[in-house]
């Protein structure tokens, strides 16, 4: 495992305030134990899983596509149970044309599983998919143990992550629409009940009306559903305040460019890196869920905004991508999406492939994109030089180091959407808040200064525009602003 990643734009006093140590040191505060018990915790009498995984086998069922990818796909899934906090014994891949239906990898593959389990002590199961809830109780019927698949997994990491009320809503919408069909009551019998109905009163009801009333199982699917559509609304109205924030850009006609990529490609150390944001950098698989946003200047001094989002990972549970939507639409209302990949990664054209797919899901593959190779201070030459002629127009760039940051900022600057509407205008002197303006949100062309005040050649948006219009210079200071330019 490569080592913690962390970088130095700053001088040692200001580390502190730039990696996001404090967050750090909290999240590593309070580990699990391994070697505990897992046991199965009782919610509201229906049987919740709760994830405290400590010692885990991994299984893979190898569909399709090379021997290589299948060992990568385990490979990922070894990495996010760690990150679980987990200590993974075991990896089995079972190769078949589609997994199973009743066991996921095959009756008689699954005695072969128990073995496994009992010889290295294994406590839980983790499967590489997403498993159907009659594949979940016949795998534990078999292995006498906990079984979790792979979205499970990933729900858990997402809800030890989460910092912001809106993440953890997000989060909590999501767990809940992944259990609510794994909901298993307390066996065949409908003996546990919430009441009867019907005449007479209290739980017998009457004559030809006493019936079994709804089960506790009913009752907690009905709360949960609840508790569901109280998330929407929640999120909804936080999605509001973001549109909000995002209209405001807009209307100031501020750039707004979107970080996406893999998880632990390193997005939030290039934000850091870029702004000083202080994004907490840890190397595990997303580190951080909620969305950063700051500003940026370019060297014209224009002002753009910097987001990162959410990682993302294959086959990434379409219950995460539905909850976290109105954060990726961060994305999607981008001008311009920087697309960061791991270079060290045994896979990067799959981690590229992931990413794009799912900004198609959100409608942000429309926009622009530039691709950032990052970890190029840890990728072997062989490897720089077939991304290379993989992405001849990526940029390539180490935030550890910080080798091609001033490539990557150069870059951005170039794909930013440019003002529209050029003008020239002679500001009063008294109006320097206009001249602010035209220099925080337009790209000045050149500036002069009159007796009667400012001359600015600018490009500016059609808002900023309209302000000026009573300012505009006639073609008759043309040459008054070819002189003055160079003062």
């Amino acid at each position: 495992m490569r080592e913690q990643e962390t970088f130095h734009p700053y001088t040692d006093d200001e580390l502190e305030a730039t990696t996001g140590e404090y967050e750090l040191s909290e999240r590593q505060a309070l580990r699990r134990v391994p070697g505990l018990s897992t046991e199965l915790t009782d919610i509201t009498e229906v049987e919740y899983r709760q994830l405290r995984l400590e010692r885990v086998v991994l299984v893979g069922v190898w569909t399709e596509g090379t021997q290589t990818d299948a060992d990568n796909s385990l490979t990922e899934l070894a990495a996010l149970a760690e990150t679980a906090g987990s200590q993974v014994l075991e990896g089995l891949i079972q190769r078949r044309h589609r997994p199973d239906p009743a066991t996921y990898i095959g009756r008689g593959k699954v005695d072969d599983l128990g073995a496994v389990v009992l010889s290295t002590g294994a406590d839980t199961i983790i499967c590489d998919g997403e498993l159907s809830p009659s594949q979940l109780r016949n795998l534990e019927q078999r292995t006498k143990v906990k079984v979790v698949d792979r979205t499970a997994l990933i729900l858990d990491i997402f809800a030890q992550h989460a910092k912001s009320k809106e993440g953890k809503a997000q989060v909590e919408l999501a767990q809940l629409e992944y259990l609510l069909p794994r909901l298993r009551g307390w066996g065949e019998t409908l003996s546990r009940q919430t009441g009867g109905s019907g005449r007479g009163g209290g739980a017998g009801g009457g004559v030809g009306l006493r019936g079994p009333g709804e089960t506790k199982l009913e009752t907690d699917r009905r709360r949960i559903r609840h508790r569901i559509a109280r998330l929407r609304r929640e999120i909804k109205s936080m999605a509001t305040v973001r549109q909000t924030k995002r209209s405001r850009r807009t209307r100031n006609a501020v750039p707004a460019v979107a970080i996406a990529g893999y998880t632990n490609a390193g997005k939030s150390s290039l934000l850091n890196r870029l702004t000083g944001a202080g994004v907490l950098v840890e190397n595990a698989l997303f580190a951080t869920l909620d969305p950063t946003t700051r500003r940026a200047t370019t060297s014209d001094g224009r002002l753009y905004t910097l987001s990162d989002t959410v990682g993302f990972v294959r086959h990434l549970p379409h219950q995460i991508v539905e909850a976290f939507r109105s954060t990726l639409e961060e994305v999607a209302d981008a001008d311009l999406v920087v697309h960061v990949v791991d270079g060290t990664h045994p896979d990067p054209e799959e981690q590229v492939r992931a990413v794009r797919e799912v900004l198609a899901e959100v409608g942000a593959d429309r926009l622009p994109e530039l691709l950032v190779v990052n970890k190029t201070d840890a990728t072997d030459e062989e490897t720089m030089l077939r991304l290379k002629r993989l992405w001849p127009d990526a940029v390539f760039v180490s935030a550890h180091s910080g080798r091609g940051i001033d490539e990557l900022r150069e870059a951005v600057e170039r794909r930013l959407p440019r003002p529209a509407v050029e003008v020239r205008v002679v500001l009063p002197y008294d109006r320097g808040d206009l001249v602010a303006r035209a220099h925080r949100q337009g790209e000045v062309l050149s500036t002069a200064h009159l007796p009667e005040g400012t001359l600015l050649h600018v490009r500016v948006g059609q808002g900023l525009a309209a302000e000026l219009a009573p300012y505009r210079a006639g073609d008759r200071l043309t040459s008054d602003e070819r002189v003055g330019a160079g003062r």
